[in-house]
């Protein structure tokens, strides 16, 4: 394997559903390569958007070691994991999250101003950004003017707008039509394969995951399979998404 991105070692999640205790993760171990791009799939229930949210330090581990860039995340307080959130991981959501009030070059531009970064700075990295996702030309658009494949492209820019340690995308082709679904499955592999971007990526979608390097199947809690994806798709080009 790679370098190693992401180390997980003895993960367990608890919580309390009512009077009884759930434990959607017990005792996982798990470790992406850098530059990997893995899918991670499972059954209803488990355990796949816990895992991410607890990788994304959105929640948190009841027990065991997340090992992020060198950096054990589940032993860190409050206070600390938002810098590890703005600058070593890059989001990307089903539901696109962008704000309808700005245009696609500001919400790209956002995530870098959160990150203390000059406006000069945060405003040439955006449009490159929006080029690299195939988007020059459509930087002065907000959301409802840009297309589902369109929106999911600029969160796509924003999730890489700090440079992060690792991509984590949950669902990222939900929402999208076929077309729009292929596009943005040969983008994320593009970006794998020529940038090097390390990629985590919770999908439902047998032939999406199948683009992938690995398949890790979850069930109750625990990383169940490996698979080697077969049918990956070749680097996407530029031309591909103009």
């Amino acid at each position: 394997m790679n370098d190693c991105v992401l180390k997980i070692e003895n993960l367990t999640k608890t919580y309390k559903l009512g009077k009884r205790n759930v434990q959607p993760l017990t005792n996982l171990d798990l470790e992406i390569g850098k530059g990997e791009f893995t899918a991670i799939m499972g059954p209803s229930g488990s355990g796949k958007t816990t895992l991410l949210n607890i990788i994304g330090c959105i929640d948190k581990a009841t027990s065991g070691t997340v090992l992020l860039d060198g950096v054990d995340i589940a032993k860190m307080p409050e206070s600390k994991l938002y810098k590890i959130r703005r600058d070593k991981i890059g989001f990307v959501f089903q539901n696109f999250n962008l704000l309808p009030y700005l245009n696609a070059r500001e919400n790209v531009e956002l995530a870098m101003e959160l990150a203390g970064k000059f406006k000069g700075q945060r405003k040439q990295r955006a449009l490159e950004l929006l080029g690299t996702v195939g988007l020059s030309g459509r930087e002065q658009h907000r959301p409802q003017r840009l297309s589902q494949g369109e929106q999911q492209r600029v969160a796509i820019a924003r999730a890489l707008a700090n440079d992060p340690a690792i991509i984590l995308a949950d669902e990222p082709t939900g929402n999208l039509d076929v077309t729009n679904k292929q596009e943005i499955v040969k983008l994320l592999s593009d970006l794998n394969q020529k940038q090097g971007t390390t990629i985590i990526m919770v999908t439902h979608d047998e032939q999406v995951a199948a683009q992938t390097h690995r398949m890790l199947i979850l069930k109750d809690g625990k990383v169940a399979e490996h698979n080697q994806a077969k049918n990956k798709l070749p680097a996407a080009s530029k031309g591909d998404f103009e």
